[in-house]
């Protein structure tokens, strides 16, 4: 069977896929593209076998899950690419309602818990689908992720603009995990080598992509709007690892979902072996 791994087709994810396809066999895999919300459901339905999704995805359905080791979409401070955009400073937005990216799961629970624990503010939330001016011409502040994020913090000069990941390290000093590679139990315990050939490339294509990415950055489309050293930067930013800090900072991330209600409970947290 080929294995369906779905892909992110979002800047962050383009040096790991990028060297994945062009530099491994792919030919037992088919790649299923979708924004991180689509892909979880599509997960957890069953409709994909492996992914990089929201670490929150992971947390909601984890007898479904497993975790592939060492592997994940984080950031160690500034992250750039998971901002709220807001018409009046964040120490003002008490009470406020926020607009939401439908885009997005993990990031909505960072900004719920960054809101709700770390300034201990009362908000409501909403899901937009509007672009973001006409959204903040109705709400005070909005969550963008993604290549949306970027390219409206490359043009935005109107409005106060927040990272979640630098406001996440400002009050832990911790990394924050935005995705894993989430594979479903029963695709480990029904094709355990050809889950054991995938991990091993995106090892491999995970330091390969690493010493290259001014290449990669050569041949990206995204050029077309970001320039070749912002763009390599952004990717600097971005940790694909899953060491022991980025551990400790996930089970913290659960630890207040699960204060605060968007989680049931604190999950179990299993790596594939």
């Amino acid at each position: 069977m080929k294995l369906k791994i779905g892909e992110i087709g979002y800047a962050n994810c383009f040096p790991l896929f990028s060297v994945l396809k062009d530099g491994f066999d792919c030919k037992g895999y088919r790649f299923v593209q979708g924004i991180p919300a689509d892909l979880n459901k599509q997960l957890n339905a069953g409709k994909i076998d492996v992914s990089p999704s929201s670490s929150i995805e992971y947390a909601k359905s984890f007898q479904k899950y497993v975790i592939l080791s060492d592997l994940s979409i984080s950031a160690v401070d500034a992250v750039k690419s998971v901002l709220l955009f807001s018409r009046i400073p964040i120490f003002n937005l008490d009470g406020q309602q926020v607009a939401l990216t439908k885009e997005s799961d993990t990031s909505v629970a960072l900004l719920r818990i960054i809101l709700k624990k770390f300034y201990g503010f009362h908000n409501t939330f909403i899901r937009s689908t509007h672009p973001l001016k006409e959204s903040l011409a109705i709400f005070p502040a909005m969550l963008l992720i993604g290549d949306s994020a970027l390219k409206e913090a490359a043009e935005c000069r109107d409005f106060y603009v927040y990272d979640l990941g630098i406001l996440w390290y400002k009050f832990t000093s911790l990394p924050f995990v935005f995705a894993l590679w989430i594979l479903r139990k029963e695709i480990a315990e029904k094709c355990p080598n050809e889950v054991a050939g995938l991990v091993s490339a995106l090892h491999a294509a995970k330091t390969i992509a690493r010493g290259s990415l001014d290449s990669l950055a050569d041949k990206c489309g995204y050029m077309d709007w970001m320039g070749h050293d912002q763009l390599v930067d952004y990717w600097r930013a971005i940790s694909y690892d899953l060491s022991s800090s980025h551990m400790e900072s996930l089970k913290l991330f659960y630890s207040y979902a699960a204060e605060i209600g968007i989680l049931p409970c604190e999950p179990e947290i299993t790596i594939h072996r």
